[in-house]
């Protein structure tokens, strides 16, 4: 009665299955981490973005500038501004990067990015895909990192979410099989699964945590989601020292408000989808999304980033000098410890804390209730000063 249905969904999926079986080879194929240590000079590359994206960042490029005046000055830092990717070039050339921005972002070691604007139903823009996607996919950032840090809360979390497989990776390429049914794809590999978690271990292990805990629905779901609790139990005996554990991502949703079990956690792997919605809940906890930082890892590259949206209503009315730079900061101090300046990231980490939780001489509103972001951003360099 559907054979032609079937037949077509057939073909459909027979090329899905193709294009990741590709990606498993390109994987095979990658060699190990950059080594930062071994670089004549770190090149920073900072994209601004859109919307209130070139107010935050310019103001986090200070900062970091401040806290590298040395390393720049001595010719081991570079940073350099790469305009260009805002919604108006991106539409115009129909593209989610456009192809001379890229060719700068593949210039640089890492990137500090500003939020864009991803066209939705209804806006005047042609339906391009995100930047962040295209950026994740373009330099595979494999590792979304994202720390959570409350010390008066007890809380000291780090989320590795896989960033190219799970529910997300094929998300735009499931089936309309009939009228009355839709299929959709989850994607697991071995080569992806090993890298996510082997990095959530190896940071723990060079950050003096004792805990790792897996996030998956592996007793319902248990192809995809089994096969990275499975792969995450046999990387587990490979580091001894270091306590593994793992949880369904619905009670994990409820411990995380747990006030008598949450301070337990510290590094949680997660594959896509459960990563984007643990980790947004558990912002919350640290004042919301606007003041979270994030950090996207490959084995060559890496992007630091908000991971809020592009207020363009803040643009229109002229408050974009008063957009909150904190989390653009947050990710600038994500990024320092990456690249090896963990003394420069640590002051900086206890600077925001001083500044956003304990001391607050100065409150972001955004508007002209509040300070501005250059007024924040030199309350924490002063902050930093004094540490």
């Amino acid at each position: 009665m559907y054979s032609a249905q079937i037949e077509a969904a057939k073909e459909k999926f027979g090329k899905l299955l193709e294009e990741q079986l590709n990606r498993v080879e390109e994987m095979k194929a990658q060699g190990d981490f950059i080594n930062y240590k071994a670089l004549d000079k770190i090149i920073i590359g900072v994209c601004g973005g859109d919307g209130i994206g070139p107010a935050i960042t310019s103001q986090a490029q200070r900062v970091l500038e401040y806290l590298l005046e040395d390393e720049v000055k001595q010719g081991k830092v570079e940073f350099r501004v790469i305009d260009g990717l805002t919604i108006e070039r991106r539409a115009a050339e129909n593209a989610a990067i456009p192809v001379e921005v890229l060719k700068e972002l593949k210039e640089c070691h890492v990137i500090l990015k500003g939020p864009t604007t991803t066209p939705r139903k209804g806006d005047p823009w042609p339906n391009v895909e995100s930047a962040n996607v295209a950026m994740r996919k373009e330099l595979d950032l494999f590792a979304n990192v994202r720390p959570v840090r409350i010390p008066e809360q007890g809380i000291d979390w780090t989320f590795y979410r896989e960033n190219t497989e799970g529910a997300y990776a094929v998300g735009s390429k499931g089936v309309h099989v009939t009228e009355d049914l839709g299929v959709d794809f989850t994607v697991v590999t071995s080569q992806g699964t090993e890298r996510i978690i082997r990095a959530a271990f190896e940071y723990a292990k060079a950050n003096g945590k004792t805990r790792v805990t897996a996030v998956t629905k592996a007793n319902i779901i248990k192809t995809t989601d089994g096969k990275f609790l499975d792969m995450f139990k046999e990387i587990a005996r490979e580091y001894p020292d270091i306590t593994a554990d793992d949880w369904y991502i619905d009670i994990m949703t409820a411990k995380l408000v747990d006030e008598k079990r949450r301070k337990d956690f510290q590094v949680l792997v997660l594959p896509n989808l459960y990563g984007d919605i643990l980790t947004d809940e558990a912002a919350e906890f640290q004042g919301g999304v606007g003041t979270a930082g994030s950090a996207n890892i490959g084995k060559r590259y890496a992007m630091f980033e908000a991971i809020h949206g592009s207020a363009p209503r803040m643009v229109e009315e002229g408050r974009d000098i008063y957009a909150d730079p904190c989390s653009v900061i947050r990710a600038g101090a994500m990024l320092l410890s990456h690249i090896g300046y963990t003394t420069e990231a640590d002051k900086l980490y206890k600077a925001l804390d001083i500044c956003t939780v304990t001391e607050k001489k100065l409150v972001m509103t955004g508007r002209d209730t509040g300070a501005t972001g250059e007024e924040f951003a030199n309350y924490i360099m002063d902050t930093t000063r004094s540490l």
